[in-house]
């Protein structure tokens, strides 16, 4: 059973929802953001990198939505249905109790060809009177609702977007026009309602019957139930990690299978501040990562389907591979700042990110770590992928001395530290991969040499005997939490400094359990989740087994607060989220910190058995 430690009375505060308030819902293209108090706040159709139809979350007060509320005052019980991300919410009022059911449905054979956003509603007990109304979002006045009357029904159109708002008769429509839909909705005892959108672009709009519409939601439970059924994890923490499975497949794009960063743009980092980003985007990182976490799970068809997408769109827009693309594998349109009060006036608005074209040397690092992972769970990279994985090692050979962005994408060009391991892991794995024949051997023996001319610019400028860790970058004394990805670097010298250099980044980066990404990063954002995740993972790696599971513990004790969802920060003061959501890295990090100390157990467990068996002889 999935856990929840969500709040029941939900609350806005100038309009806004908390953060965590919002359960996700989505069929592998788009996805919807579902407010405690019953409004869809968020949705960008067809795809979640499209402009929104529901914008509520960036416009409190002028922005569209899909709101199915009680009239009178109400209490919440919320879950995902077990296995499934079909989401049940159960609204309790004085007068009686009603169940609503929600999906963006699929079919047997996959995602529909048009976008269909189910609601069913189910009387409990007594009456429950529901307001329900449909507001298309403008996109910032750009664009003009309109409302088109046909023989089957009103049509609202929205820029080249179709969408019918589709009812069962016992919902009564008292107004509708260009602009908006409003209706009512009252529950009976065994009472059974469905409230549906179907939406489409610039393509014919299909219309299914209802019970077609309310059969789905089944078809889609079943297909969510049937994914994790399949999935081959069995180690510990189990439940929540088949709950951040299905949070990263909300993400995986599937009609390219391209993986999102996140599902939503300009949610702030901090509150009121500007560091509010567009992540409706492949980035190469996130997306190798992710594939890692899909390895972990035995998700094979997205890791497969992912892996393929990424060598493909950097060869087409090569040679040298960008940070981020479209979910198409397009590139990203320069970023804009539309005038929107933004989440709980945080701006600017961002649509369309700017880091496309920065230097990230850690890429490199990336894809060849993605690939020896791919080759170990028993597959096969093709020609064409492996001149690629060359072509990106020579690269790296080259380019390693370079200023860079640093994974976390500074303004500033700098030698950030993570990033030059990052490359010496790149050469590592060329290395490995030409050693057992994947690779052409042509340039081994150059990548030996880089690899090793690396190694000793890090110990020479990237470690800080005074500070006793690896150094965020050599121009100050800073630290990186980001070195909790780096416990494979080096040889065991360099290791004993990695176990120092954790060490010194939970006093100076921590809030108990959580890290701030870096120094100074405190006095503009919260704490970011899967730093703390990576750490237990790092942790694991090099011995300490016991200090990493209470790190999990007390970190699953801070995230656990919304269905299993998480953004990408936390307000260490409050625990509030922060940040854009359902965030990637925050779900594929716990998988791997899990993961990690699943694995080491086992490794634990079969020594105790050879030791006994060799006892025994």
């Amino acid at each position: 059973m999935t856990r929840c430690r969500q709040k029941t009375h939900p609350t806005r505060l100038n309009g806004n929802a908390p953060l965590e308030d919002y359960a996700a819902i989505g069929e592998g293209r788009s996805l919807a953001m579902v407010a405690l108090d019953g409004s869809i706040d968020w949705w960008c159709v067809p795809s979640m990198d499209s402009p929104a139809l529901f914008d509520r979350l960036l416009d409190p007060d002028a922005g569209g939505h899909f709101a199915l509320t009680p009239t009178e005052a109400f209490r919440v019980e919320r879950r995902y249905r077990d296995d499934s991300n079909v989401l049940e919410t159960e609204f309790v009022t004085a007068s009686g109790r009603a169940r609503v059911t929600e999906s963006i449905n699929s079919s047997t054979a996959g995602r529909q060809p048009w976008c269909e956003l189910a609601r069913r509603v189910e009387g409990l007990e007594g009456e429950v009177d529901f307001d329900v109304r449909f507001k298309p979002g403008t996109q910032n006045g750009r664009v003009s609702p309109w409302m088109q009357r046909t023989a089957q029904g009103e049509v609202h159109n929205i820029d080249g977007v179709m969408a019918m708002f589709h009812v069962s008769d016992d919902v009564t429509v008292a107004c509708r026009d260009d602009r908006c839909v409003e209706a009512r909705l009252t529950t009976g005892v065994g009472s059974r309602s469905l409230v549906t959108l179907l939406a489409v672009e610039s393509q014919p709009l299909t219309i299914p019957p209802l019970d077609r519409i309310d059969e789905r939601i089944e078809v889609s439970d079943f297909a969510w139930r049937d994914w994790v059924d399949k999935l081959t994890y069995q180690g510990r923490y189990h439940d929540t990690v088949v709950r951040s499975a299905l949070g990263l497949k909300f993400l995986w794009y599937s009609p390219s299978g391209a993986i999102a960063a996140a599902a939503t743009t300009s949610l702030p980092e901090g509150i009121g501040g500007t560091d509010n980003y567009d992540y409706r985007f492949a980035w190469v990182r996130d997306a190798c990562l992710t594939i890692k976490a899909f390895l972990q799970i035995g998700a094979l068809e997205e890791s497969q389907a992912a892996f393929s997408w990424l060598a493909g769109v950097i060869r087409r827009h090569g040679p040298d591979p960008h940070v981020c693309y479209r979910l198409d594998g397009e590139m990203i349109a320069p970023e804009t700042h539309p005038d929107l009060p933004g989440y709980r006036d945080s701006r600017p608005v961002r649509i369309g990110n700017d880091v496309r074209y920065q230097r990230q040397l850690g890429m490199y690092g990336d894809m060849l770590s993605t690939a020896s992972l791919f080759i170990e769970a028993g597959h096969v990279i093709d020609l064409e992928t492996a001149r690629l994985l060359c072509d990106l090692a020579n690269q790296c050979a080259d380019r390693w001395r370079l200023r860079d962005a640093g994974i976390w994408e500074r303004a500033a060009q700098r030698h950030y530290v993570q990033s030059k391991m990052a490359c010496w892991q790149a050469l590592t794995h060329a290395v490995q991969l030409a050693e057992a024949g994947y690779l052409e051997a042509t340039w081994k023996a150059r990548w030996q040499r880089e690899r090793a001319r690396i190694s000793e610019w890090i110990e020479t400028h990237g470690w800080s005997e005074a500070r006793g860790a690896y150094l965020m970058h050599t121009d100050a004394e800073d630290l990186d939490a980001s070195m909790a990805l780096m416990h494979g670097y080096g040889n065991e010298v360099d290791r004993e400094r990695m176990r120092s250099t954790y060490r010194v980044i939970r006093e100076e980066l921590g809030r108990g359990p959580q890290l701030h990404r870096f120094s100074g990063a405190a006095e503009t954002e919260g704490t970011f989740i899967a730093c703390s995740y990576w750490l237990v993972e790092g942790l694991v790696a090099l011995g300490e087994r016991e200090e990493a599971e209470r790190l999990m513990d007390q970190m699953l004790e801070v995230t656990d607060i919304n269905l299993g969802l998480m953004t990408e920060m936390l307000d260490p003061a409050t625990g509030a989220f922060l940040g854009n959501a359902p965030q990637g890295l925050s779900h594929l990090a716990q998988i791997g910190a899990a993961s990690a100390l699943s694995d080491h157990l086992q490794r634990d467990r079969g020594d105790e058995s050879e030791s006994h068996a060799a006892g025994s002889e």
